[in-house]
């Protein structure tokens, strides 16, 4: 396990390589530049342009470019945002709690959610609850997280005050108005997070049901019905432990669409995390906070891919890594 741990780790490092080399390749070879901004400002005249052009490096090709990016980021410099001019790890530093909030909540809800009801509907397969259970997880697994979130917003926000019902805050990370308690900042994050999780706990539930109808064919599991076990036992010591191991590799794959997910929904709502960030940055071709906040979802990619196997290893006897 250990070695394979080590080759996985050091395979990152060409694919991140890779990735980010393709990353800063495309946002600068896209038309636009940092420096639009003052293009059509009267005041800065095109000397001005272009010594703001040569200060901020941009003189130079973009693959010469890269490589000084990629010195500087293996040393920890992230370098300066373009549209604010303060370090790149500022402006993320500042975000990236909100978003973990967020995106472990999303993954709590999920999993409270998906699991149970993934079960429950394998058990009671075609009844009335495994029929509204698969529409539903259909209907909410080909929605896009930003229709998702607007309906949301018009049915708890809008309708609720309409019908002088508790209304959910529209958008925020908590009230301006002097709030920021731990109340305020779980009403802001309630429909930020069911919106991230829903699309989760619908491919979740509809997975877990396939899981446990295949395990509850196995022979095993006829045998343990022939020594009288109840129901509810085989269903608990052997069907869902065995279905269940297969989740932990789709959470692992799971979790950086979670980080991904959040670039729409932040946006959505107006949460102040790295999906609001990374939009504004390629807005405005921020390259800097672009490429950082990018580089760190392919991170947590690659991450999420390495700890699902070991973990499903660990779980599972029957699996070695040679």
């Amino acid at each position: 396990m250990t070695r394979y741990i080590i080759r996985r780790l050091l395979g990152m490092i060409p694919l991140l390589l890779g990735v980010s080399f393709m990353v800063f390749a495309l946002l600068n070879l896209v038309p636009g530049s940092p420096t639009d901004q003052f293009e059509f400002n009267p005041n800065i005249k095109p000397s001005d342009l272009e010594r703001i052009r040569e200060n901020l490096g941009l003189n130079a090709p973009w693959y010469q470019r890269y490589f000084i990016w990629l010195g500087n980021a293996l040393q920890g410099d992230l370098g300066i945002s373009f549209r604010n001019y303060v370090p790149v790890w500022t402006t993320i530093k500042s975000a990236l709690p909100n978003t973990l909030v967020l995106s472990l909540a999303a993954l709590l809800i999920s999993i409270v959610f998906a699991i149970p009801v993934g079960v429950l509907s394998a058990v009671k397969r075609n009844s009335v609850f495994d029929r509204v259970t698969n529409i539903f997880a259909t209907g909410f697994y080909s929605m896009p997280s930003i229709w998702l979130g607007m309906l949301m917003i018009i049915l708890f926000s809008v309708k609720f005050q309409q019908w002088g019902l508790p209304s959910m805050p529209v958008s925020g990370v908590k009230d301006l108005r002097g709030g920021g308690d731990i109340w305020d900042r779980i009403v802001h994050l309630v429909m930020p997070a069911m919106t991230l999780a829903l699309v989760s706990v619908a491919g979740w539930t509809r997975y877990i049901r396939s899981q446990m109808l295949e395990v509850v064919r196995q022979d095993y599991m006829r045998t343990a019905d022939a020594k009288g076990l109840t129901k509810r036992v085989t269903i608990q010591r052997h069907a869902f432990k065995n279905a269940v191991l297969p989740l932990v590799t789709l959470i692992g794959l799971d979790i950086p669409n979670l980080f991904g997910g959040a670039l729409i929904v932040e946006n959505v709502f107006g949460y102040r995390g790295i999906g609001q960030v990374t939009i504004e940055a390629l807005q405005s071709n921020d390259y800097s906070v672009a490429m950082a906040t990018v580089m760190m979802l392919a991170f947590l990619t690659v991450l999420g891919n390495l700890i699902a196997d070991v973990l499903y290893g660990v779980l599972d006897p029957r699996v070695r890594y040679d």
